[in-house]
């Protein structure tokens, strides 16, 4: 089976194109560097590798659909001896593993203050995109590009390899902050590369690619301040949006109640969702929060659910579908109770999380915001990877591997614990599809098998 896409024609994007400049300020459109079509890049490519079905997997951050929501079983027993397979990582990193087909996709970084191997020298740093093969772990084939200098020295906490992959049926897209996006083919041929801006920062690139149409979309706040769309094909800029300011989390596709399709994100002090064919901003809503945004939105039966901040207000709902500045219209509730870094999940009119530093699990109303639970938990110390929901149970993995397996239910239930510790560190979020599930750490990558 492949994966379903809609293809449009040349006049398509010609359409695209005028509707971005007739609704969005005029931005300059950018050509970026290409490679011909089945040309190897620099490490060179592997040979031709057969024809084969592509399956939906888990093929971008949170899951196809963004929202870290599956209805595959997770596994009855979570250790390392459980596992199908483990893998040694050619490098560290905090993105997360995505599945497509019989393929799993995961970027790593090496050269520069990889941890355990010394500081190195800056200008040795480079990104990898690994291809892994679902069935037995064997890595298939490894890009390697060098870092576009000068960044950061230092990237606090998450190194720089942060930014999770999406992938298609015919290409693998990959964000590497000023050093650009990139796509390649399954056998690891590079097809194009498009910068999006050249800032830096301390906390680094953390937001990921996001599919939509023949969109590739990239929150670029970090690089350029912008919101961006590429062609997927080519990597032209179709269009572009800024004052993009403080947001490290991935765009979302929403569907409000009259079946618009909005894609929304959160910025310091804002909610916004724009029109995904044109970059058309939609709505607006405050937050009241003053800080950096770094979750990412989920929604259900329209009502948007925004989590961020340090302290304040943490929390919001808004309905979606509105025009203009809807704060005073479509804001639902706000609470102060919220994560800094965990992205939730939603289930049945309840919205869950887990506090990125007091080890504490939530549950609240999304009718009315109302807390039905905060449950300390202990021995797992931070969480920064974002649950996924399976089914009626949440995976919780925290920072030293330790973690939980909790019911989706607005009363608490424990149901199971586990330990992974590998000496490294677990940021990534989880993956689940096809019948395995992958967590991975800045060293190790792990494979259990789901019983689907």
């Amino acid at each position: 089976m492949r994966v379903a896409l809609v293809r449009g024609s040349m006049s398509s994007l010609l359409l695209l194109i005028l509707l971005s400049f007739a609704c969005s300020p005029p931005v300059a459109l950018e050509r970026p560097a290409t490679v011909g079509e089945g040309e190897p890049t620099t490490d060179g490519a592997d040979p031709a590798i057969a024809s084969r079905p592509f399956a939906s997997g888990w093929s971008g951050f949170r899951g196809p659909t963004g929202d870290g929501r599956s209805d595959q079983r997770l596994p009855d027993r979570l250790d390392k001896n459980a596992a199908a397979w483990t893998i040694e990582l050619p490098g560290a990193g905090a993105s997360s593993p995505i599945t497509i087909g019989d393929r799993a996709y995961v970027t790593c970084y090496a050269g520069y203050r990889v941890p355990g191997e010394g500081d190195g020298n800056l200008a040795d740093l480079e990104r990898r995109l690994i291809a892994i093969d679902l069935n037995d772990g064997s890595i298939v084939w490894t890009r390697s590009i060098a870092a576009v200098q000068p960044e950061e020295e230092r990237i606090r906490d998450h190194g720089y390899a942060a930014s999770t992959p999406a992938a298609d049926d015919e290409r693998v897209y990959v964000f590497y902050g000023k050093s650009g996006v990139l796509a390649f083919d399954h056998d690891g041929n590079r097809q194009w590369t498009t910068t999006v801006g050249g800032g830096t920062h301390e906390w680094g690139s953390g937001t990921s690619p996001v599919l939509v149409d023949e969109l590739v979309i990239v929150n670029a706040s970090v690089e350029s301040g912008s919101l961006v769309a590429l062609d997927r094909r080519t990597g032209t800029e179709v269009w572009k949006v800024g004052e993009i300011v403080e947001s490290w989390n991935t765009p979302v596709l929403v569907t409000a109640a009259d079946g618009r399709r909005e894609l929304v994100l959160a910025v310091q002090g804002e909610v916004r969702a724009y029109d995904p064919a044109s970059g058309r901003q939609l709505w607006n809503c405050a937050t009241d929060i003053g800080w950096y945004m770094v979750p990412s939105i989920v929604a259900e039966n329209g009502i948007v659910l925004c989590l961020g901040g340090r302290s304040g207000t943490a929390a919001l709902a808004i309905r979606a579908g509105g025009s203009g500045d809807v704060t005073a219209s479509h804001r639902l509730w706000t609470s102060n109770k919220g994560s800094n870094v965990t992205s939730p999940v939603v289930r049945d009119g309840h919205l869950y999380w887990m506090s990125d530093s007091q080890e504490i699990a939530f549950c609240a109303r999304v009718s009315d915001g109302e807390l039905l639970y905060q449950e300390r938990v202990s021995r797992i110390d931070q969480v920064y990877a974002s649950a996924i929901l399976c089914g009626d149970r949440i995976l919780y993995v925290g920072r030293t591997g330790k973690g939980r397996i909790v019911a989706a239910e607005p009363s608490y239930e424990e149901l199971a614990e586990f330990d992974l510790s590998d000496r490294g560190v677990f940021d990534a979020s989880p993956a689940i599809a096809d019948g395995r599930l992958l967590i991975r750490s800045d060293r190790h990558l792990y494979c259990f098998a789901t019983g689907r």
